[in-house]
């Protein structure tokens, strides 16, 4: 490689026109953003903590895949173009060496991962580009990490990569879980992912009453931290609405997404639901922006009390589905509060149904914005939480300020069940009924309403009204459920206003409930809600379940309904299900 070789008109021509080709690919880069510079070698090293191995191994490699240089890193572009006039006399030797008899002696490379680095050759890897070469012999080194490198890596990506190499020398995950892969496209994110495992090791070291080694650590994080997160992720197809996001990036941003919501609920929310309603609010898809835009402005040009809520069935999809590690049915309870504990009865109904559940209680003291007494909000906390603890139970309590019935539905997304005092049923008329802020929660609350009068069931004997709607088939699989679960009696009622219509229903609840034991079945005739009631009456029952409004709300406003006459005339209890 030291003889001199005689270079020509035509090899100084095809050099200048090397460097005029730099130049654009310079001005093209700047235009895209996407870097032409060579990689360093010993930088890449350094942040890849990887070692280098003995021995040279002589092959042919793609010149494609060689992405740096030792020392050379700044003469060169990606492509190994001349970037420097000064490299005319040793391109042009190079080149005149290509051209004649004998060529030119294999260059040396390191290898790390599918990519390679020159160190030695840079003009003759330079001059074969030119040539239109694809391949070029070198001698060989390898170099191992445990992060692997691509061709098109960007020095940018350098600084994940790195920091991933030290997040995994840190853990030695790859030691612990083979062939895993967490791969983050945001800088700095690593250090919070090492952060989730200290938080990890501290709980795991209280329950266990016991130092825990970090590697153990470790692999209890991934296994049941981070793994069942990740499932759960691509189980709700979130990563469809981020698609330049990774597995490990939405781990991060559901569990950030996910610890807010819980923050202010003291709830917990399962990881696909967190997904779920991570994607209905960021998700760039058309279909979600649109949803999104059109679910804005039917808000904004229809007033709460005319929204008609979710479709039947709603709340059982979106709650009950994701939950196969238990049979509770109500597991959240949310009690709105009133300023007086003395007319708490929901809460008192809310703690017989906490009680056979197993449930969390929550109560929710609204009060009118810019309307507050701390020091009487206090002294509802301490009651509700007193009324908890003497029961046995687990609850938290909420304040907030605002309107009532949007408060109710938009809490109530995270809920169960929802509790309510009856103290004012709507009144006849239309514009009673569009004051009824009880009315507004039913038509939009996407979960079951049990509302309270002066009377607490003790949920011992339940009355069914089913007539085969789709919301009344709701109020069919709670009543199922709960005859089942609490081992009493379920009597199933269908209301014929006519004799001969709509009998069907009956035996279609039949059907459904075939393998019950307690159950029977009435059919009888006239009004809908005296018949109802005096058969209540009749067979002792202490709680009624039935579906919700059907109607239009505009058309129910003006008409009235069967669920509004049953809130003023019952003096039991109504869960009333959508």
């Amino acid at each position: 490689m030291n003889a001199p070789f005689e270079s020509g008109p035509r090899t100084t021509q095809e050099f200048l026109a090397a460097r005029r080709q730099a130049g654009y690919e310079i001005f093209l880069a700047r235009l895209t953003g996407r870097s032409t510079a060579l990689l360093s070698y010993e930088d890449v090293r350094a942040k890849l903590h990887a070692l280098e191995s003995s021995g040279q191994v002589l092959r042919e490699i793609p010149i494609n895949a060689i992405v740096g240089s030792v020392g050379r890193y700044a003469d060169f572009t990606r492509s190994f173009l001349p970037k420097r006039d000064t490299d005319r006399l040793r391109w042009t030797q190079v080149k005149a060496m290509a051209d004649g008899l004998t060529g030119f002696p294999p260059i040396e490379v390191y290898q790390l991962g599918e990519v390679y680095f020159v160190r030695d050759g840079n003009h003759r890897v330079s001059v074969m580009q030119q040539t239109g070469a694809t391949h070029i012999q070198a001698y060989v080194t390898e170099v191992r990490s445990d992060v692997p490198l691509e061709p098109g890596i960007q020095p940018d990506d350098l600084i994940l990569k790195g920091e991933y190499a030290g997040f995994l020398e840190t853990t030695s995950l790859r030691a612990l879980v083979p062939n895993t892969e967490i791969s983050l496209t945001v800088p700095g994110k690593y250090r919070i992912l090492l952060e989730h495992i200290e938080v990890h090791r501290f709980f795991m070291g209280i329950d266990q009453q016991r130092d825990i080694p970090y590697p153990e650590a470790v692999l209890h994080w991934y296994e049941y931290v981070y793994q069942p997160m990740v499932t759960a992720i691509q189980t709700s197809a979130i990563l469809d609405d981020f698609p330049l996001r990774s597995d490990a990036d939405l781990y991060l941003w559901v569990s950030e997404h996910r610890q807010a919501l819980q923050d202010g609920l003291d709830v917990t929310i399962p990881p696909s639901e967190a997904a779920a309603d991570l994607a209905s609010q960021f998700s760039l898809k058309p279909r979600r922006v649109i949803s999104r835009l059109g679910a804005r402005l039917y808000d904004w040009i229809t007033p709460d009390q005319l929204e008609r809520g979710p479709r039947p069935g709603h709340w059982r999809r979106e709650r009950l589905n994701i939950r196969t590690d238990t049979n509770q049915i109500f597991p959240e309870i949310l009690v709105p509060l009133g300023e007086n504990p003395e007319h708490w009865e929901s809460l008192d109904q809310a703690i017989v149904i906490a009680s056979q559940e197993g449930a969390h209680l929550h109560g929710l003291h609204i009060h009118p914005r810019g309307v507050d007494d701390p020091q009487h909000n206090e002294g509802l906390r301490t009651i509700f939480q007193g009324r908890c603890r003497q029961a046995g139970l687990g609850g938290t309590y909420h304040d907030a300020q605002g309107k009532i019935p949007r408060l109710v539905c938009e809490w109530s997304r995270w809920m169960d069940l929802i509790v309510l005092s009856l103290n004012h049923p709507p009144q006849p008329g239309p514009a009673s009924r569009f004051r009824s802020g009880l009315r507004t929660i039913l038509h939009r609350c996407p979960r079951p309403v049990l509302t309270v009068p002066k009377t607490i069931s003790q949920v011992q004997n339940l009355l069914l009204a089913f007539d085969g709607s789709p919301k009344a088939w709701e109020a069919l699989y709670l009543a199922g459920y709960l005859s089942a679960n609490l081992d009493i009696p379920l009597h199933v009622t269908l209301v014929l206003e006519k004799p001969g219509a709509r009998q069907a229903a009956l035996d279609d609840a039949r059907a459904y409930l075939e393998a019950h034991d307690r159950v029977a079945y009435h059919r009888i005739e006239g009004q809908p809600v005296d018949a109802l009631l005096s058969l209540a009456e009749d067979l002792e029952t202490d709680l009624i379940l039935m579906g919700g409004y059907t109607a239009n709300p505009w058309l129910e406003i003006f008409s009235g309904s069967t669920v509004e006459q049953m809130l003023r005339q019952s003096d039991l209890p109504l869960l009333i299900c959508r």
